[in-house]
């Protein structure tokens, strides 16, 4: 198989997994079978296998020797990013109180 057919395959195939993952994910809030808290566990874990299937079909990201160092920029920068959400959040969230 030549190299631009596997990689259009692999294209195709996260695009199939990530609309069954936002379709799956929209039919649970769309027609709840369970709990809300339980349904929110549902969207949570689909939303980690999207992350996963974004991660491997798209970005080329995967647990090789080769793509290591694009998978920890990517995690680091992940982790900046929740620390700024999360610091500002805690910031306004105790304004909010100050000022109630």
């Amino acid at each position: 198989m030549s190299e631009r057919r596997r990689e259009t395959l692999t294209y195709l195939v996260g695009y199939a997994l990530a609309l069954v993952l936002t379709l799956g994910a929209f039919a649970a809030v769309k027609w709840p079978i369970a709990a809300a808290g339980t349904t929110l566990a549902i969207i949570l874990a689909l939303a980690l296998v999207q992350v996963i299937v974004q991660f491997r079909c798209f970005l080329h990201i995967s647990l090789s020797r080769s793509s290591r160092h694009d998978l920890l920029l990517v995690l680091f920068a992940s982790l900046i990013v929740t620390l700024m959400v999360s610091g500002t959040l805690v910031i306004l969230f105790n304004l909010r109180d100050r000022m109630m």
